[in-house]
Order: structure tokens, then sequence, then C-alpha cells
């Protein structure tokens, strides 16, 4: 466990699926389906989103051949999903 937080309480530690889902969370959020964590309303950002998911692009790419076979599936899936709903937000224009 990382005592790298704040405060009394200790963070737990980072792992791959963790990191990943992390920014796939990112990219939700940035596309406006996941709200607003201060109980505000969802926002979109496509350009936040776009750079979210090219960096998992990016991730997928430098890591190729050096990840578990489900680390690869998880990034793939997400990546999979991420983008298909990138190109929907898109073309709704919203």
């Amino acid at each position: 466990m990382s005592e790298l937080g704040s405060g009394d309480k200790p963070q737990t530690s980072v792992d791959f699926h963790t990191f990943v889902l992390s920014l796939g969370t990112s990219a939700m959020y940035h596309l406006g389906e996941i709200p607003d964590p201060d109980g505000g309303e969802a926002k979109v950002s496509l350009p936040l989103a776009r750079q979210t998911i090219e960096i998992l692009s990016m991730l997928a790419e430098k890591t190729r051949g050096n990840l578990s076979a489900e680390e690869d599936q998880l990034l793939t899936q997400l990546l999979y999903d991420l983008k298909f709903r990138f190109v929907s937000r898109n073309r709704a224009g919203k």
C-alpha cells in the first residue's frame, strides 16, 4: 500500500487494471456519460475525450506484446467501447 495520499487515509496501490479503468472513466466523463461528481449534470468535452482515448491508444501500442491476456483484453475492449461512444457522440453533434 502506498502512503502518498494526503491526510490519514492510505491510498491503495495502482495496478495496470486500475490505471486503465481510471483513464476510461475520465474519457466517459468527458463524453458526458458520467455526471459531474460534485452533483452537477454531465458535461461533454469531445477534445478532452479524444485526448484520453489517444492516450489509451498510445498505451496499447507501446505495451503491445508485454501485457497479460487479461490486460490486453481489458485495454482492447475499453478502447473499442470508448471509440464507439466517441463516434456516436460526435455524430450526434453534442
